[in-house]
């Protein structure tokens, strides 16, 4: 049988944090083997909000090397960089022809960021969605893995492709969102009733991929946690619960083990044996990622034949649509 395609994409922003490697990054590289692979890293996205353009330029190139070093297989996947493929930034606007405007209006996401940036946010912000949509409906994608914070742009560019199915006959796929039942959503060692984020520049907020064993075991036993003793899973204790999760998903044991083994244990005990094995758990990442960064022309070729591959998928649909909507 023919593997269903997935399709992910990441901002090259901010720092890459254990949320990102928990809830997405490492659940990529396990599905290699079982689905049709395509990871994007979205630097047209990153723009809809002020970016240094050198700064992107070195994200990029940072963000390629992690996702290497963190097993994702040019080989058994495809990894190249949005902007390299003109055909994303051609198909959001022919989607711009189709969208209602009260579809964009009720992203919640757009809502959040633009009451924080008020008259300064772009157009292209209030756009994202027809972007994100773009980026699955050109690849024919069955299944789209997301945080359930972007699971509604998921569900716009199913909304989008069956509008323009409807007008022009059957021409995209409706793509599927998965979100992974544990670790989707890591949260914040200083606050964890917030998302873990990449653009929060607290210093004990988040687990940096490329922070040292000292900064992790520092950060960890900085760590909010509360006035309670015992030590499980308890969701209405956001703090304990969310090292205990991250000692689940990076030790791979049990939650019944987990309660067993810090029975009569203490929060420091705790949060020194939740920072050895994530210390652990990244040593591989951090070595792979500083031999592959040895050689920067190695990372290019990568990302230049990930955009070869996917290019005559993007343009084959795209001749599709426009001989659909009239054009050329």
């Amino acid at each position: 049988m023919t593997k269903q395609r997935i399709f992910s994409g990441i901002q090259p922003t901010g720092n890459i944090h254990i949320g990102n490697y928990l809830g997405a990054i490492s659940q990529w590289v396990k599905r290699q083997d079982t689905y049709d692979n395509i990871f994007c890293i979205v630097d047209l996205h990153a723009i809809t909000v002020p970016q240094d353009p050198k700064v992107l330029k070195t994200k990029t190139r940072e963000l390629s090397g992690l996702l290497l070093a963190a097993g994702i297989d040019p080989k058994r996947s495809v990894l190249f960089i949005q902007s390299h493929v003109c055909a994303h930034s051609e198909l959001a606007w022919i989607l711009n022809c189709f969208i209602p405007m009260g579809w964009m209006q009720r992203m919640t996401q757009f809502k959040e960021k633009s009451q924080k940036q008020k008259e300064q946010v772009s157009t292209g912000l209030f756009d994202y969605p027809a972007l994100m949509a773009a980026d699955i409906l050109l690849y024919n994608t069955d299944v789209v893995p997301v945080g359930d914070d972007q699971k509604q742009h998921v569900e716009l560019a199913r909304d989008a492709a069956q509008r323009f199915n409807s007008i022009y006959g059957e021409t995209f796929k409706l793509p599927e969102p998965v979100i992974p039942e544990v670790g989707a959503r890591i949260m914040g060692l200083d606050d964890p009733t917030q998302k873990m984020s990449k653009s929060e520049t607290a210093s004990n907020h988040a687990i940096n991929l490329l922070d040292s064993p000292d900064v992790i075991r520092a950060k960890l036993m900085r760590a909010t946690t509360d006035s309670l003793k015992d030590i499980r899973f308890d969701e209405n204790r956001p703090g304990v619960y969310n090292l205990l999760v991250i000692y689940e998903l990076f030790s791979g044991k049990k939650r019944k083990e987990i309660e067993a083994h810090f029975a009569g244990k203490g929060y420091a005990d705790l949060k020194k044996e939740v920072g050895e094995v994530v210390v652990e758990g990244l040593r591989p990442l951090q070595e792979r990622y500083k031999e592959l960064t040895a050689d920067p022309t190695h990372i290019d070729s990568i990302l230049s034949e990930g955009a070869n591959r996917v290019r005559p998928m993007a343009e084959k649909t795209m001749a599709l649509v426009k001989e659909r909507v009239g054009l050329g």
